[in-house]
């Protein structure tokens, strides 16, 4: 058993396991946390001593260990068939764009002999961000927030 002063409660605030830099404190007049920086809330349940998400289209599950958060084993992960799928969203665009400038190579000592390769890894940087961004959708995560909050922290 947790020792009660290390233990989940109403009446504390706790850093936000989402953005790492508000504070969730309880709402008033429920039973649930809200953070003060990404403003997302979270359900509460004080026996297991665990917050979940409720405002994201996962049901996140973080576990209070007296000092931090740590994250529950049995959330929705993506499978392999997510991380293939992503795998060829990026790569395989990026391989037909670099293998039509190897079979078709522009003539040495022309002004754009440069661009196919450009071309190949502007593909390959689109289709990276295009993948990161839609992670960052999917999780929530408040990327002008967390940037905002460096900022900051680094003017300081």
């Amino acid at each position: 058993m947790q020792d009660p002063h290390y233990s989940l409660s109403y009446y504390q605030a706790y850093t936000c396991p989402v953005c790492r830099h508000g504070k969730i404190s309880a709402l008033p007049l429920m039973e649930a946390f809200a953070c003060s920086f990404c403003r997302h809330i979270f359900t509460a349940n004080l026996e297991k001593q665990a917050i979940t998400m409720a405002d994201g289209q996962l049901p996140l599950t973080w576990y209070w260990t007296g000092r931090n958060w740590q994250g529950m084993t049995d959330q929705n992960r993506f499978g392999l068939g997510y991380g293939l799928g992503a795998i060829a969203f990026v790569l395989l665009p990026t391989a037909i764009v670099g293998l039509g400038a190897y079979l078709f190579p522009p003539l040495p000592g022309s002004r754009l002999s440069w661009f196919p390769l450009f071309w190949t890894g502007l593909t390959l940087l689109a289709h990276l961000a295009c993948l990161l961004w839609l992670i960052l959708e999917y999780y929530q995560f408040p990327l002008y927030l967390y940037l905002q909050a460096l900022r900051q922290r680094n003017n300081s």
